[in-house]
């Protein structure tokens, strides 16, 4: 992809309207080379690129993330009969909600209407006016969140494997202290080198891959807290969760708060639903497709997920860590935790990349529209690779991406390393763009009459959701204020 021999390069393909040939063929036909909206035709020389495979390693590479370390840790706050209850709900109305986001991709008619490029797209079709910049301003800085949360979550990764070489080098004597800083460096340095994949349709390869990594980490984690609950014989925990006296009433509360956000996060990838759905091709229906995508990746995350909550709590009772694989120490299997952790920083290099691609796109997007003249901004430069088809450079891609990057890692750099700033950020996404709109979007579409017993549903729904969003981000608050009474930018050592 690239400069098309006439001046316009890939972002500008992309966005190329062919009219006269979208008014001659068939909605769901369209041509050779184009699709029914007048773009180049999604599909490509990988036979499973745009399908439901492609679409679905896409969705567990967004889902299946470092959340699922923490689970363990969160149903020890909740206990055996709530947390894998608020575990199982969170999943259902998951995919429930994102079959109702699926089916506005298209406005009007699911098959045969406008297409709906962005999630921005969709909520502008069918609700428009104020709420569309409410959706843009939620899901960007969303994005810029998790971007943050990987990149504080992968050094922690790096850090544990260099820690664990420490302690066996040491015989366990030295505590093995160290900066976070080099490591949140360096996976800002990997991710600038994959952010200039152009767009979603080239990083089918890597969500592969990235698949494949959350299930070696999770895999690994799951067989360690069996090797535990093997070793002593017994499952821990109780009914209730950790119990009062191990921490007094009002730190149960709030540590109940900040499990719901944990599982919250863990829940978290509609905000690039749409951008997924879009790479699809058709026939059949994208709609159709992306609903199997969505019920094989949930229903395969939710089995990890509930495994590795509820092995972890049975291994570790109330001592369960907020990180799984930290709980087993820097000892033996040492080579296994480290092929976890590297696993796990594969994974945050891969799945950054699918979360940045709709901010990527949508910055580029703009400033094409608003520059169509400038060589800066459309002008790629061909760069010969061998054995290999040339690499299109573009200069404005280069920088606004490498930018955005060094000022994620830096904002990394000045905050504390806690899983409740990944709590925080999944609870303030998950209700407005995997409950809210998804609702209010589907009740346009389908015309659903104000106060009939479906739409007094879904507003009970969506309430809901909504009250419990705000006990996570409570519970995440607190948490990250008593991070911050000792922590000092830029010196955080773990």
């Amino acid at each position: 992809m690239g400069d098309d021999g006439n001046g316009r390069n890939h972002l500008q393909l992309r966005n190329y309207q062919v009219s006269d040939l979208s008014n001659d063929v068939h909605p769901q036909g369209g041509s050779m080379c184009y699709d029914d909206d007048g773009r180049l035709k999604r599909s490509g020389s990988i036979p499973t690129a745009r399908t439901f495979w492609t679409a679905s390693s896409h969705i567990i590479t967004a889902l299946i993330g470092s959340g699922v370390l923490s689970l363990a840790w969160a149903t020890a706050q909740l206990g055996w009969v709530i947390g894998p209850i608020v575990m199982l709900l969170f999943s259902s109305v998951t995919y429930y909600t994102s079959t109702l986001l699926a089916a506005c991709y298209r406005s009007g008619d699911t098959v045969h209407g406008k297409r709906n490029y962005t999630y921005m797209d969709a909520v502008g079709s069918n609700l428009g006016g104020f709420k569309v910049k409410i959706c843009g301003l939620v899901q960007y800085l969303n994005l810029v969140g998790v971007a943050i949360g990987y990149t504080i979550t992968a050094s922690i990764s790096m850090m544990a494997i260099k820690r664990s070489k420490c302690f066996r080098t040491s015989g366990g004597k030295n505590p093995c202290h160290m900066n976070n800083n080099p490591y949140m460096i360096a996976f800002g340095v990997a991710a600038i080198i994959f952010s200039q994949i152009p767009d979603f349709d080239q990083l089918w390869w890597l969500s592969i891959v990235v698949a494949v990594m959350s299930f070696t980490y999770s895999t690994i984690g799951f067989g360690l807290v069996i090797a535990k609950v093997a070793e002593t014989g017994q499952i821990r925990g109780s009914l209730t969760g950790i119990s009062v006296g191990t921490v007094t009433q009002s730190q149960k509360i709030w540590r109940s708060f900040q499990a719901l956000g944990d599982i919250v996060f863990a829940y978290s990838y509609s905000l690039i639903l749409i951008e997924i759905q879009d790479t699809l091709r058709a026939p059949p229906a994208e709609s159709k497709t992306m609903k199997k995508a969505i019920l094989t990746s949930v229903g395969v995350t939710t089995l990890f997920y509930m495994l590795c909550g509820c092995m972890g709590y049975a291994a570790f009772g109330d001592l369960s860590p907020r990180n799984l694989l930290t709980g087993f120490g820097f000892y033996n299997p040492f080579w296994l935790l480290d092929i976890a952790n590297a696993a796990i920083v594969i994974h945050l290099v891969g799945a950054y990349q699918v979360y940045c691609q709709p901010l990527f796109a949508f910055v580029e997007k703009i400033t094409a529209e608003k520059f169509p003249d400038s060589e800066f901004i459309s002008k790629d430069i061909k760069i010969p690779i061998p054995g290999f088809r040339p690499y299109n450079l573009n200069l404005f891609r280069l920088v606004w991406r490498t930018a955005f990057v060094a000022v994620t890692t830096l904002i990394s750099l000045l905050l504390p390393l806690s899983n409740d700033i990944v709590g925080l950020l999944g609870a303030l996404g998950f209700w407005p763009l995997t409950v809210y709109f998804p609702v209010e979007m589907y009740i346009s579409q389908k015309k659903i009459p104000s106060w009939s017993t479906r739409w007094i549903c879904l507003q009970i729904l969506s309430i809901a959701f909504l009250i419990i969003t705000i006990a996570a981000a409570a519970g995440s608050v607190a948490g990250v204020i008593i991070d911050l009474k000792s922590f000092k930018p830029f010196s955080t050592v773990y």
